[in-house]
């Protein structure tokens, strides 16, 4: 079965919900599992829990058939997606255009060529969808 990996920020922004409504969409289209991931960080000391994900996203968007709701401690957001994408062997990333940005930025710092669609593909074997105000970009 395929499966769609979403990160979100707790509460849900409106770039979230965009991203979020689009990973629903393609979940159904593709009759996909969806883990709707957010990163607590460490940093913050918030604690949120999967349940109060769960009931943030069932506010905004319903039951959610086949969702699966993770939420992940990290020092660092996009690491910590990236460990959960490969940990789930994710068929596709559905990001938002501001979350792709700073993946950027991240890999930037370790890499001279930061290309987070080309790194995902390499290194995962994963799809990533970007998500702006605009609609969806895929990258395979």
């Amino acid at each position: 079965m395929t499966l769609v990996v979403v990160p979100v920020r707790y509460p849900l922004s409106k770039h979230s919900k965009a991203t979020l409504t689009e990973a629903i969409r393609i979940a159904e289209e593709r009759d996909a599992t969806l883990t709707i991931l957010h990163v607590d960080l460490y940093q913050n000391s918030s604690e949120v829990t999967w349940t109060d994900l769960k009931r943030a996203v069932q506010r905004e968007f319903g039951s959610i058939p086949s969702a699966r709701y993770v939420v992940r401690k990290g020092f660092l957001v996009e690491e910590t997606i990236l460990d959960e994408v490969a940990a789930e062997a994710a068929d596709m990333v559905v990001i938002g255009a501001k979350q792709a940005s700073r993946w950027r930025r991240t890999l930037q710092r370790l890499f001279s060529d930061p290309d987070v669609e080309s790194y995902l593909r390499e290194k995962l074997d994963a799809t990533v969808i970007t998500v702006d105000g605009k609609g969806a970009t895929a990258n395979d």
